[in-house]
């Protein structure tokens, strides 16, 4: 059985032969009776004919009262080839002709009582099996003198003709034997057909399939199976080399990821390394190696007390805060102040923001310490160069938006000064220029009251946000970045209020990021397109811009903190977009994008509409 089941082959061979060795003795079980009722029928249908002839003839003979001649067409007729005797009885069933010498008035033991034709097997005295054809012989008007009324006597007598059933049932046998030597010809010529069809279309393509699992199994992610034709394992094996490429891409993407969370981790500028509940360090960033003046990354593995405090065991939690020994009791994040040492042997104080991280690994749950490592010497430095750095933005803004305001009132200053000492007098051109000078000095107030609204601390309390007006004020300060980079600005806002219940300044930083972000997708000019309506019970604000496009690979990390994929090719914090989301989320609003490679991105941004939410408080 053992060496069956190991071979499919060998089980297909099986199977079609009890399949069709099975099949054809239910044909022949079906077949035979069938046939044999079949030639029955046949074999009757010529009988009744022959009776027929026959029975007008006796019916004649009687008729014409002709004993002896009808006596004597019995005998001939019993002397026919294949008729073994024919007998005439009376309706009682007494016989009172037959071909047969001895028959007359021998009564037969079950007389025929039915009128209509039949014919059927019967056994013979002499134990031979014959087929007997009976026919009644019906009374008519003309016999009524000697059987009387048709009504009394329906029936004069009946006519049994008995014909050799042997050569019937020698067909019968011959043609089943033809049969079964045709199906046991049938029955090589599957066995050799499914042989050839499951070696070709089955065995060879699964034991490609086999080979190719073997191979990958052993790693080669190069493995194809590379079937023709367009069948069902053909099939299995463009799905296995469409697995096998996605396999390979994942791993790929996998160590693609794990480069990337390694530049990623190296990307803040802050040390980084992750320590788990037994103290050794599982992951550093290069800030981290640059601190510490490590060379490499080769200490990952080695102790956190080790590297940093040169200890040979942990350090003691009643003399230093330890944020391992800390966070495993308390689950929360900490800020400890330590002095790290160097590779070179120097020391430097630091500023830890540690925080636990849960993770599963081999079905349970642990813990590891994330610590972020701040140099305290460069914090200082840092934080001073960022100030200056945003006061160097603004001031270049402020001082941009101010100056043609500026210029014009010098213009109208000087032009003013110069009628007054040719003319001495105040006309009705001096009043137009002041007038001038009182129009961009309110304009230069009107930019500087935008700056300060952007640059606002959020209130505590809500406050009702016209989002119209926030928009517009918030393009209105980068129109001219918008000029320099060849992008035009296009604004669409429903004409009744666009209200929401917000910071005023947060809206406008949301505006800012965005736009801004659109101006990055755009390094070679293009159009931004930022419309505003009312949709059911939000406001819907949407930023819609013809750039480059977000890759589909990466639209579902734009929101995480740290993504970036500029398409100016300028490093990015990748912070702008999750700070969006997390203010949006905070008013009870969604942020979503569509975005096509070459074509362009569409940010939706939906908040629920004031007028609705005052509505509900009231």
């Amino acid at each position: 059985m053992k060496w069956i089941t190991n071979s499919l082959n060998r089980k297909f061979i099986l199977g079609t032969t009890s399949g069709l060795a099975i099949s054809s003795l239910v044909f022949l079980l079906l077949y035979i009776p069938l046939y044999q009722s079949e030639l029955e029928g046949a074999r009757a249908d010529a009988a009744n004919q022959v009776n027929n002839l026959l029975q007008v003839s006796l019916e004649n003979a009687m008729l014409k009262r002709d004993l002896p001649g009808l006596s004597e067409m019995v005998n001939k007729l019993g002397e026919q080839e294949g008729i073994i005797a024919v007998f005439i009885t009376n309706p009682a069933g007494e016989i009172r002709f037959s071909s047969r010498e001895g028959d007359f008035g021998r009564q037969l033991e079950n007389p025929y009582q039915a009128k209509v034709q039949t014919t059927h097997f019967v056994q013979g005295e002499a134990q031979q099996e014959l087929l007997r054809s009976i026919n009644p012989v019906h009374n008519k008007p003309a016999c009524k003198e000697c059987h009387g009324t048709a009504e009394q006597n329906p029936i004069n007598g009946i006519l049994y003709v008995d014909y050799d059933a042997t050569p019937l049932r020698s067909k019968v046998g011959n043609t089943t034997l033809m049969l079964m030597g045709a199906g046991s010809l049938i029955v090589i010529l599957n066995l050799a057909g499914g042989w050839w069809f499951i070696h070709t279309n089955i065995l060879r393509p699964v034991k490609q399939l086999t080979n190719a699992s073997r191979d990958l199994t052993g790693g080669n992610l190069q493995t194809r199976v590379a079937m023709q034709g367009s069948d069902e394992l053909s099939r299995l094996g463009d799905t296995f080399d469409l697995m096998t490429e996605r396999l390979r891409e994942k791993l790929l993407e996998l160590e693609e990821q794990r480069g990337f969370l390694q530049a990623l981790v190296d990307a803040i500028p802050d040390g980084i390394r992750i320590i788990d509940e037994n103290f050794r360090v599982i992951l550093v960033n290069k800030a981290y190696c640059e601190q510490h003046r490590l060379e490499s990354m080769s200490d990952v593995g080695a102790t956190c007390y080790g590297i940093t405090h040169n200890t040979c065991k942990p350090c003691p939690p009643t003399l230093i805060n330890c944020p391992v020994h800390e966070i495993s009791h308390i689950k929360k994040p900490i800020k400890v102040m330590h002095q790290h040492h160097r590779s070179d042997r120097t020391t430097f104080e630091v500023e830890i923001f540690a925080a636990p991280m849960t993770i599963k690994q081999g079905g349970e749950e642990k813990t590891l310490i994330v610590e972020s490592i701040r140099d305290l010497a460069k914090a200082v430095k840092y934080s001073q160069e960022q100030k200056l750095s945003e006061l160097g933005r603004l001031a270049t803004g402020v001082a941009h938006e101010i100056h043609n305001p500026l210029a014009s009132l010098k213009l109208a200053m000087d032009a003013t000064k110069n009628e007054i000492v040719a003319n001495k007098s105040y006309t009705d051109y001096i009043k137009k220029n002041f007038e001038l000078i009182d129009d961009q000095i309110s304009s230069c107030i009107e930019i500087t009251g935008k700056l300060l609204k952007l640059g606002a601390l959020p209130q505590e309390n809500l406050e009702l946000v016209n989002v119209k007006t926030a928009l517009h004020d918030t393009l209105t300060l980068i129109r001219w970045q918008a000029d320099q980079s060849n992008i035009t600005l296009e604004e669409n806002y429903e004409d009744e209020m666009l209200r929401v219940l917000a910071s005023d300044s947060e809206i406008r930083m949301v505006a800012l990021n965005l736009a801004q972000n659109a101006f990055h997708a755009m390094p070679d000019g293009g159009i931004l397109t930022v419309s505003c309506s009312v949709e059911g019970d939000m406001i819907q604000v949407v930023f819609s811009d013809t750039g480059a496009g977000i890759r589909p690979k990466d639209l579902p990390y734009i929101f995480d903190p740290f993504f970036t994929r500029r398409a100016d090719d300028v490093p990015g914090t990748g912070l702008g977009l999750s700070i969006c989301m997390a203010i949006v989320e905070k008013y009870g609003g969604t942020m979503n994008v569509a975005s096509e490679v070459s074509v362009g991105s569409v940010f939706t941004v939906a908040l629920p509409n004031a007028r609705n939410e005052l509505g509900r408080n009231r």
